[in-house]
């Protein structure tokens, strides 16, 4: 529930509120929004507590809600939150475009998609270097010789870098690394590797599993928030069916669907989504007219020599035939796009 506050309220009488909230083993959410500022109540609802909050000297309303999902809610926050990644933020008017290969692979093949992608209009420099692959023989990354790799080709071309994290204790290397943490879609329900990312001060990018409805989305999401890190950006990246064309589904519906739901950012992975490079440029284009708030697109110098994600990967050509098709649309969205100056 929601404790909404009066606007005189004094601090000692919002210390009382807060002690009493907790002292029923409850967690508190202290935030602002919509010109209101209002105390979150975390936790079992325990009968008559809402009576006892309501009649409470700070209180000027109690305002219930029906989702698991609190703090990831509309119903706790009906303005839309931006996450800042450097310069810019997701959630704003600029559709902000990640993108670079699936995996770190090498020196040169990381430096020459970070100069291709930043000449195209990229915001942040996206790849690898711990993969979780479904075999065990797979090209698993370069782990952290990946992470300096990529960091450095980031910083030669004034990109910030995501990249997956896969385990708690892989958290703080990452993290000394990377600007945005990636939990990718095997993980979304590693709840020890959420609450070690919701620890960490750095925006998380949290992809959607494979089987996974956006609720279950959503709460994986609260643990990164209730951990304390409200930076939090959703990734629909496709889900599985019974449609065997496509290595995924790309869910559209599911972007509309968890704005409405949620004021997070939300982001699209026509890569995974589609697993067909010809069927990445359409579907890019339709997740930026659902409302996509970016892209996170798998870009590679040569995709038929990658050691991972080959088919799905555009070429350099491709990805800044895109962007110039992208820039087109997107104000007929009501919507920017970064432009490189000459």
């Amino acid at each position: 529930m929601i404790a909404v506050l009066k606007p005189s309220v004094s601090l000692r009488d919002k210390a009382q509120l807060v002690s009493l909230i907790e002292a029923r083993g409850l967690r508190v959410h202290l935030d602002k929004s919509g010109g209101e500022e209002w105390v979150g109540v975390l936790g079992e609802e325990l009968p008559g507590f809402a009576r006892e909050l309501a009649a409470h000297p700070a209180v000027a309303e109690i305002r219930a809600t029906s989702v698991p999902y609190a703090l990831a809610s509309r119903a706790y926050r009906a303005e839309s939150s931006v996450v800042r990644v450097g310069s810019f933020v997701f959630g704003g008017a600029e559709a902000i475009v990640m993108a670079g290969p699936c995996a770190v692979e090498n020196e040169a093949q990381i430096f020459a998609t970070a100069r291709a992608v930043a000449a195209a209009g990229a915001r942040i420099l996206r790849g690898g270097a711990f993969k979780p692959r479904t075999s065990p023989y797979s090209f698993q990354g370069l782990g952290e010789e990946g992470l300096e790799l990529m960091a450095a080709a980031g910083r030669a071309h004034g990109l910030p870098i995501v990249t997956e994290v896969v385990a708690p204790e892989d958290v703080a290397l990452v993290a000394k690394h990377a600007d945005v943490l990636q939990i990718g879609a095997r993980n979304m329900q590693n709840f020890r590797l959420l609450s070690a990312v919701g620890e960490c001060e750095r925006p998380v990018l949290l992809k959607r599993g494979l089987v996974a409805t956006l609720e279950e989305l959503l709460l994986a999401a609260e643990y990164v928030l209730a951990a304390g890190n409200p930076d939090v950006i959703l990734c629909e990246r496709g889900i599985r069916t019974f449609v065997r064309e496509t290595r995924n589904t790309l869910d559209l519906a599911a972007i509309p669907l968890l704005k409405q739901k949620s004021h997070l950012p939300v982001v699209a992975d026509p890569s995974h989504g589609t697993g067909v490079r010809a069927l990445v440029p359409p579907l890019a284009k339709a997740a930026l007219a659902a409302g996509a708030d970016g892209l996170l697109i798998e870009v590679h110098p040569d995709p038929a020599t990658a050691l991972s994600d080959g088919p799905q990967s555009l070429t350099f050509a491709g990805f800044a035939q895109l962007m110039d098709e992208l820039r087109v649309l997107a104000p007929a969205l009501g919507r920017e796009m970064h432009r490189v100056r000459p």
